[in-house]
């Protein structure tokens, strides 16, 4: 096999153990890690588990233990424009962006892709838990959800266009994690017992707000805790430092459980009200990206997720127009987020998705 892959390394288990099977798969390999930032300009230690020097060194030693070439793709400038700017102008437009799922759609499958068009390969590899097949029927390419379901990352990689699908290789899609882990060990890999990373990588500590603040050198105005009837009841810091549904963070003392509603920036309010406040029916999603299917005119029924943990429930799905889709459930379904992505699924077949409106 003479293909060539570009392997996608962060310098973590997974996507080192993805080089490996594709090595012994009989690919011919080139590690690439994405260089995004330098952890000083967004105020990050230098020993996060993530997108450190650190990372890209133990990135190396997989490659140098497999013998593949290994490279540095600075996109510093791209991932400061299409992820690190809509994440810190989603939250000041009181909206919440899912940062992982533009990473994968502007940087990984998009600037990776024009680097393996321009270097005449075949594929860009990733250590993501998903795997691909094509619809002999309809010639489809289709994402489905990786056979480790408590790994499973489909949900952050609906955006995928057919020739993205075409051109991409998930390896560990059919393996479980405690199998990654047992390969990586077995190959004395530098990484095997390293942590996944949890939060967003450029964010320190899970501190929104704080690195919004920091980045932007402007201060989050304070404003007014409103009810649903539109009277104040109390202040708050900005909302920069609220989500749908939350909870905790409020202060104040309300006598009874409050939680975040509704978030309007417009006039810098944040409306509180009871958790059966937050459950909702139907919503609707733009900028939407379609795989299993080239339309959705003729309703569908599928199992939809609004956010990456969120358990995927029954529901109705229809196109409203060449960029927008409606999704009716069955059940309420709690805190709805603007920003957030809800993907929808046939079984294990992602049918695409859009950003919640």
């Amino acid at each position: 096999m003479n293909q060539k892959v570009i392997v996608a390394m962060s310098g973590g288990v997974d996507s080192s153990v993805a080089a490996l099977l594709l090595k012994e798969q009989g690919y011919a390999c080139i590690g690439v890690t994405m260089k995004l930032f330098e952890n000083a300009d967004v105020g990050a230690d230098k020993n996060r588990p993530c997108c450190s020097l650190d990372d890209a060194e133990d990135a190396r030693s997989v490659a140098g233990s497999l013998g593949m070439p290994f490279y540095i793709f600075d996109f510093t400038e791209d991932f400061r424009q299409q992820v690190i700017g809509r994440f810190v102008t989603s939250y000041a437009n009181g909206v919440t962006p899912n940062p992982c799922i533009d990473c994968n759609r502007y940087i990984k499958y998009e600037r990776l892709f024009e680097r393996m068009e321009s270097m005449d390969f075949d594929y860009v590899a990733t250590g993501h838990y998903a795997r691909i097949s094509r619809d002999e029927n309809s010639g489809r390419f289709l994402l489905h959800r990786a056979e480790d379901k408590n790994k499973d990352q489909s949900y952050v990689l609906y955006t995928l266009t057919q020739h993205q699908l075409a051109h991409t290789l998930f390896p560990n899609g059919t393996l479980p994690k405690s199998e990654i882990r047992r390969i990586a060990e077995a190959h004395g890999f530098v990484n095997a017992a390293k942590k996944d990373s949890q939060d967003i990588c450029f964010v320190r500590d899970g501190d929104y707000a704080a690195f919004i603040e920091q980045y932007t050198g402007k201060q989050s105005p304070a404003g007014n805790f409103i009810d649903a009837e539109g009277s104040i009841i109390g202040k708050h810091d900005g909302i920069l430092h609220y989500t749908i549904g939350q909870r905790k963070g409020l202060g104040g003392t309300w006598g009874a459980p409050v939680y975040v509603t509704e978030i309007r920036p417009e006039t810098n309010e944040v409306v509180l009200g009871k958790d059966e406040n937050l459950f909702k029916t139907v919503l609707t999603a733009s900028d939407i990206n379609l795989i299993s299917v080239t339309d959705l005119r003729k309703s569908m029924r599928v199992t939809a997720k609004i956010r990456y943990n969120h358990m995927a429930a029954p529901a109705v799905a229809r196109q409203l127009g060449k960029d927008r889709i409606e999704v009716v459930f069955d059940e309420p379904q709690r805190a709805i987020t603007k920003g957030q992505a809800v993907v929808l699924y046939e079984e294990d077949v992602v049918v695409g998705g859009g950003s919640i409106e």
